[in-house]
């Protein structure tokens, strides 16, 4: 079995997308995913750009990563210095990460239109860069900027450009279709050329603008390149890039690669779906493999076909990349997919049991009011308790109110009153926020720590609002809350076509469910 390096790029060019713009407390949770998916390379952001990648990359030695080896991305020195006096090069080593990747053009075009220097220069940057890197202990990944455009325009330049960069010490020779416009046959032919001339260090990193990404890097792996880069769900600058949670199920289920270890392949649609929840990314419904239609088959002879043998209409086995089927306006669907979920929760249902058609229909109902469980799990655990009788509610929100204003100063401010019941007692409270959901989680907080102290540990930490349909300020939005208490984090969600309302749902289930969870720990202890 050959073995394929995937290097995944959502942290660096997928933030490069419109509309992405992770936190520092993404970047952690998406590389933690990453890494418990089991890929090779998480290229975390560039160091130098930015102080919030730089920040990640001071937090990233508590990440505990146990596969994957993260690296810090820049570009090769500027013209006119040397590597020792380039702050970007001094800032790929502060990172502190093994490997580093940087870039570099491989296009005479590009050299002499775009970077406007010489073609000699540029190749001194190059080498200088690499080799300044090397000698501090870095192991380098390099990335060939433009390389088939260029090499279409002068294959003698580019493949200088890597034969600079490998003389240099550069592990591994990326090259990249940075516009996204070459043919799949045509980076299938480029690559195999390469490969015969520096076997065992080619990567391919494809962009998607003509819908050929995967394509791309599918006939480049064919050619011999060792490594694929993009992004896991393919999101990325203009029209994306690679898709890795494609590229990942094809050739380890059909061009016998290992590409992750083998008993993380049922991990790739719960890892792709958390990652797009955390981006703030709908993940297409159609997307191969993890995609929520890639196995629903909907009336006639479809249905027919799969219920007899699942073969007729299925490439694979859903349950080999952890997604499911979907048999499309029937009754039974999702009893057995449903089941597994809630055994984790009531471990004694049984498949037979009313209960469980109970739950599939409640569970049917609230996914099409625009609820998902995906990334929110403590709210379907909650949803399961509920329905079954098994989860008395810690308190009973009665009302609550939401005041803006805005001081003298121009500082935005909100208020919250908030009244609750807790049995038989009542409590109203109020604070101020820096917005309203922020107003509302002070309130809500300070109302239940009068009964409940440990609330006084849960803190907000993160909050996304999703529009689910384009009735303009009337939209149906979807609101993702996430919370810590130090030791645990989890995530519930509240739907609404008032964000406000939407939010004080998820806020509620979130500390219901603390309070569920300490309740369990104390019984079990």
């Amino acid at each position: 079995m050959r073995k394929i390096e995937i290097f995944d790029s959502t942290l660096r060019d997928g933030a490069q997308s419109e509309n992405v713009s992770f936190s520092v407390e993404d970047k952690c949770n998406i590389a933690r995913a990453l890494d418990q998916l089991g890929v090779d390379f998480i290229e975390a952001g560039n160091p130098f750009s930015n102080p919030k990648d730089a920040e990640f990359f001071r937090r990233a030695p508590a990440l505990g990563l146990e596969h994957a080896k993260l690296t810090a991305f820049g570009s090769t020195r500027r013209r006119g210095m040397t590597a020792q006096e380039d702050g970007n090069c001094a800032a790929l080593l502060a990172a502190g990460t093994q490997w580093v990747t940087i870039f570099g053009k491989s296009s005479r075009w590009q050299v002499e239109h775009v970077l406007e220097t010489s073609p000699q220069e540029n190749l001194e940057m190059i080498e200088d860069t690499v080799r300044y890197l090397t000698a501090a202990g870095k192991l380098v990944i390099f990335d060939a900027e433009h390389f088939f455009d260029g090499y279409k325009q002068d294959p003698y330049y580019a493949e200088q450009v890597l034969q600079v960069a490998r003389r240099a010490g550069a592990e591994r020779l990326v090259l990249c279709d940075t516009n996204g416009g070459c043919f799949p046959e045509e980076i299938g032919e480029i690559t195999g050329r390469m490969h015969r001339q520096f076997p065992g260090r080619i990567g391919i990193h494809c962009h998607d603008d003509m819908g050929c990404a995967v394509a791309g890097a599918m006939a480049a792996v064919q050619a011999g390149a060792v490594q694929v880069q993009g992004t896991c769900t393919g999101f990325g600058e203009r029209c994306g890039n690679t898709n890795l949670a494609t590229v990942i199920a094809n050739l380890q289920l059909k061009r016998d690669c290992s590409c992750i270890p083998e008993d993380r392949l049922p991990q790739l649609t719960r890892t792709a779906r958390y990652i797009s929840e955390v981006s703030n990314m709908q993940l297409a419904h159609a997307m191969p493999y993890v995609g929520k239609s890639a196995f629903a088959h909907k009336g006639g002879m479809h249905v027919d076909g799969v219920k007899k043998n699942t073969a007729a209409f299925e490439h694979i086995s859903p349950e080999r990349v952890g997604n499911q089927r979907q048999i499309l306006l029937s009754e039974v669907s999702g009893r057995t997919a449903l089941l597994a979920k809630v055994h984790e929760v009531v471990p004694d249902l049984s498949k037979n049991s009313p209960e469980l058609g109970m739950l599939v229909e409640r569970l049917k109902e609230l996914e099409f009011q625009g609820y998902q469980f995906e990334a929110a799990t403590s709210s379907f655990e909650l949803v399961v308790l509920r329905e079954l009788g098994r989860f008395t509610p810690f308190f009973h929100l009665e009302l609550f109110r939401i005041i803006g204003e805005q001081d003298c100063a121009d500082r935005h401010m909100s208020s919250a009153m908030v009244k609750l019941r807790v049995g038989d007692r009542y409590e109203i409270t109020a604070d101020e926020g820096d917005g309203p959901v922020h107003a509302l989680d002070r309130a809500l907080r300070k109302g239940l720590e009068v009964f409940y102290p440990s609330l006084a540990g849960v803190r907000l930490i993160d909050y996304k609002v999703r529009v689910m349909d384009t009735k303009a300020t009337a939209a149906l939005v979807r609101v993702l809350i996430e919370s810590s208490d130090g030791e645990n984090v989890w995530t519930t969600v509240g739907v609404s076509t008032d964000i406000i309302n939407a939010s004080m749902h998820a806020l509620s289930d979130s500390m219901e469910y603390k309070l569920y969870r300490d309740l369990v720990l104390q019984r079990q202890s």
